[in-house]
């Protein structure tokens, strides 16, 4: 992954798909923790370059919830608009 941010940058849509890929990886493997720091950074970043209504950026908060349900945080959903 380290490899493909520096070739295409951190912000690069494609690495922002093989990150929220990472973190959906982790989250199947029940580590929590690194999943929602990756989904998290894809959101913000997400959020930042293509904008709050983006479909990807909607994804992306999608995706952070359904972490956090899956680690049993359900009542997190209000921090994804931080």
């Amino acid at each position: 992954m380290e490899t493909r941010k520096k070739v295409l940058g951190p912000e690069h849509p494609d690495m922002l798909t093989t990150m929220a890929n990472l973190a959906l990886t982790y989250r199947n493997k029940g580590r929590w923790d690194e999943a929602e720091e990756l989904v998290v950074q894809v959101m913000e970043t997400c959020k930042r370059v293509l904008g709050p209504e983006h479909p990807d950026t909607l994804i992306s908060m999608n995706n952070l919830s359904f972490t956090w349900k899956s680690y049993g945080k359900g009542g997190q959903g209000s921090q994804v608009n931080r």
